[in-house]
């Protein structure tokens, strides 16, 4: 069965620009990397083997982006830009559930940025994009238990700031 590029690859674009743009935090090189990334996948898709199209292109975009910034990939340093945040309502929430809602994404996103790469990486693998234990090993290029020490290890960081950003009085009284 003949698959073409456009049925097997392009349907992960929000995938691949998801990935993208956690690694570089930035919309604009997020982009840039995303299209350097489907140059390598259109040139190499002969070598696509099996049907994780999603996988084999998340890990042209991981590799794209440690090969084009060596130096930078594992470090913090880069500011956050939210050029073009999710901001989706809920239209079910009354206004101070929304702010609320809207404050704990900010907090979630905020503290999922500070984590060092290598943690955050598998956590948004996993938690954003669903990957599984397998998948994650294949993209991140670690053993399956080296996937499962740092998303244990991310989850506890991530865990661990978000509590410290809690206020005083709790959760708002919302359970």
């Amino acid at each position: 069965m003949s698959r073409s590029f456009e049925e097997t690859v392009l349907p992960h674009v929000d995938a691949a620009f998801n990935y993208a743009r956690w690694l570089t935090r930035s919309n604009a090189d997020a982009e840039d990397l995303v299209q350097d990334a489907y140059v390598r996948a259109l040139r190499f898709f002969s070598s696509l083997r099996g049907e994780d199209a999603r996988a084999w292109l998340l890990t042209i975009v991981r590799n794209t982006w440690y090969g084009r910034f060596p130096r930078r990939a594992g470090e913090a340093a880069m500011t956050v830009a939210d050029e073009d945040p999710d901001r989706r309502a809920d239209a079910s929430l009354d206004p101070e559930a929304l702010l609320i809602q809207q404050q704990t994404v900010e907090h979630v996103r905020e503290a999922l940025e500070a984590l060092p790469i290598d943690f955050r990486e598998v956590l948004v693998l996993r938690e954003l994009e669903g990957l599984s234990y397998k998948e994650i090993a294949a993209v991140v290029g670690i053993p399956i238990g080296t996937v499962m020490s740092r998303l244990a290890r991310g989850r506890e960081r991530l865990e661990g700031a978000l509590a410290a950003r809690e206020p005083a009085g709790g959760d708002h009284g919302m359970r």
